[in-house]
C-alpha cells in the first residue's frame, strides 16, 4: 500500500495531478479540498490511498490523514465506491461533512452531486458512531505514522520492495523511535 508521496509537482488539473518522486511520475486523484490547498511551490506531500481493480490501479491523494481517513470510512459504506466518495469530498470540507453525519442532515448531504436521500441516510446510519473519531487521533499516533512513512520511504529509496520495507518495519523493537532509529532497526532485520 501507498501511504504517503512526497515528491514535485509535475503536473496539475483539478481533479488530478502528476508528482514525480525520484524520476517515476504518480497520477494521483484528488478531490478539490485538496487542489484549493496545494502549496505554492512545486514540493508537495499527499497522504494516499490505492485501490486494486482488475482493470487499473488507481491512487487518491489527500492534503490531510483526516481527509483520507474519511476517505476510506466512506468507501467502506455499501453503494459508496471511490469516485463517489472523491465526489463527496469535494462538495464539502471533511469537518463539515463529519457534523452533518453526527447530526442526522440528510438535506445538506443529499446537496452532494451524486447523493440521494437513500444514500445520504446509509451514509448517517454507517458513519455515525465512527465519524467522532476521525479528525482527533492522538498527536504521537500521528507523529509515529509519519515517521514510518519517512522510513518506509527511505527503505524503498535504498532499492527495498514496499513489501519488504513494511514487514521490516513490523519488526522493529520500538516503533515509537525516530526515523533514523527506525531505518537502522529495519535494516537489521532485512540483513
Amino acid at each position: 500500500m501507498i501511504g504517503r508521496i512526497r515528491g514535485k509537482l509535475a503536473e496539475r488539473s483539478v481533479t488530478r495531478l502528476l508528482v514525480d518522486v525520484g524520476g517515476v511520475a504518480y497520477e494521483i486523484d484528488i478531490p478539490l479540498t485538496t487542489f484549493y490547498q496545494l502549496p505554492a511551490d512545486d514540493d508537495i506531500t499527499l497522504y494516499t490511498h490505492l485501490v486494486v481493480r482488475d482493470d487499473a490501479h488507481q491512487l487518491f491523494g489527500f492534503h490531510s490523514v483526516d481527509d483520507r481517513d474519511l476517505f476510506r470510512a466512506l468507501i467502506k459504506v455499501n453503494g459508496v465506491g471511490p469516485r463517489l466518495a472523491l465526489t463527496i469530498l469535494s462538495g464539502m470540507e471533511s469537518d463539515v461533512l463529519a457534523q452533518c453525519i453526527r447530526a442526522g442532515d440528510t438535506k445538506s448531504l443529499v446537496a452532494l452531486p451524486g447523493i440521494g436521500k437513500r444514500t445520504a441516510e446509509r451514509l448517517i446510519l454507517d458513519l455515525k458512531d465512527r465519524v467522532p473519531e476521525l479528525g482527533t487521533p492522538a498527536a504521537g499516533s500521528k507523529h509515529l505514522q509519519d515517521n514510518l512513512a519517512d522510513a518506509e520511504s527511505a527503505l524503498i529509496g535504498l532499492g527495498f520492495k514496499p513489501q519488504e520495507a513494511a514487514l521490516a518495519l513490523a519488526q522493529v523493537e520500538d516503533d515509537s523511535a525516530d526515523v533514523a532509529t527506525l531505518i537502522k532497526q529495519a535494516l537489521k532485520a532485512l540483513g
